[in-house]
């Protein structure tokens, strides 16, 4: 029987309780000659060749600007915060990956935790302006589930009391609204190019930005702030993807429009299998947005004759693995949960979407019939 997994990439094996991989797009054949040109030119690291050629390609596919490679998205978070000399407290969201708040943590910053839009599960910025205090100076929104965030409410917002915003934009590869591509918005966004992600470079990240100065200065952040062989002028850290990360990334941008398009057309079966049972709320999709088709998310409401949980338990009993994504709550873990924002009372949105939330298996090996295996065990306790 096979395995119909969550993660584009990734599926869990059981009996290691390890991640381990699928057979990606790009094949090993394809990824041979890279390697023999890494080799030949013996450059591994610090910037070279494919390094160079990867954000290139990457500014141009995804029509922004400027981009500086990581060697994943939580240290590209990181830097993208002392880039800004971001401190004091840090308006953000419960409902994330831990990273988004850890990168406060690491930095001395005091995570602020706002709830989210009922509809959206981003940042919901009717909450905003109550959490700003005199030591605020930055907000930190994620595109979750890569459905953009309300950016223009949010800008608006911060430039009313002089803020900073950085988008964790981690889910949002490629994703576009009216005004083009999303990652345009804010001072900064960061993306995550880790191998669960639409976009890979097995690990790997990116901070994108609209100048030629915060990109210099992003980019000696990234390699211990140094400028020359003899010059260092900030306490950067290493931060580098390497040539190999980039090489794998190069190849796999070969396949991104064959990926879309077999994304698409898995959502849309989700979607029209799943209308109609009851107690399964599916996300509605975003209007004038190009999304990536990164996730398939359902609520499982009380009518559904079990819980979420049990949901979760049955699918995995059948070899379906999903993901309860994001439970728990970032603001329900021991680091944060002392914080006065981080009090259930005041998130009631993030915390019943984390108790309801079901992320079905979504990625462009998945075949028909393991997808209608996962409809069929949802269906079932009908």
């Amino acid at each position: 029987m096979k395995t119909a997994r969550t993660d584009p990439v990734m599926s869990l094996d059981t009996k290691k309780n390890i991640y381990v991989t699928q057979p990606l797009l790009p094949s090993l054949e394809e990824f041979l000659p890279y390697l023999r040109e890494i080799w030949d030119n013996k450059i591994l690291t610090n910037g070279g060749p494919f390094h160079q050629r990867l954000e290139k390609a990457l500014c141009e596919y995804l029509g922004i600007d400027h981009i500086a490679l990581f060697t994943n998205g939580t240290i590209a978070l990181i830097t993208a915060l002392q880039a800004l000399r971001i401190t004091g407290e840090v308006i953000t969201t419960p409902y994330s990956f831990v990273a988004t708040a850890h990168s406060l943590l690491w930095n001395g910053i005091k995570p602020v935790f706002v709830d989210i839009d009922h509809e959206t599960f981003n940042l919901d910025p009717a909450k905003i302006e109550a959490a700003i205090t005199p030591q605020t100076t930055a907000i930190l929104p994620v595109h979750c589930y890569g459905y953009p965030c309300n950016v223009e409410a949010i800008q608006e917002i911060a430039d009313e009391y002089n803020l900073k915003v950085i988008y964790d934009a981690a889910h949002a590869f490629g994703v576009k609204n009216a005004m083009g591509s999303i990652l345009k918005h804010g001072d900064l966004s960061v993306l995550s190019f880790h191998a669960t992600k639409v976009f890979n470079t097995f690990e790997g990240g990116a901070i994108v930005c609209s100048d030629v100065k915060t990109k210099r200065r992003i980019d000696n952040l990234k390699n211990f702030g140094i400028v020359d062989e003899v010059t260092v002028v900030a306490p950067g850290i290493n931060g580098k993807m390497s040539e190999i990360n980039a090489a794998f990334g190069m190849l796999q941008l070969q396949h991104m429009e064959k990926a879309w398009v077999r994304r698409k057309e898995i959502d849309s079966f989700y979607r029209k299998h799943l209308t109609g049972v009851g107690g399964i709320k599916q996300f509605e999709e975003a209007k004038e947005v190009t999304g990536n088709f990164s996730y398939f998310p359902i609520l499982v409401q009380s009518e559904y004759p079990i819980t979420r949980d049990a949901l979760y338990e049955h699918l995995k009993d059948r070899k379906i693995y999903s993901r309860r994504y994001f439970y728990p709550l970032i603001s329900d873990f021991p680091m944060y949960r002392g914080l006065p924002s981080a009090h259930r009372g005041n998130l009631p949105i993030a915390d019943e979407v984390s108790r309801k939330v079901l992320c079905l298996p979504i990625y462009p090996a998945l075949s028909c019939e393991e997808q209608e295996r996962v409809i069929d065990a949802i269906r079932e306790l009908q």
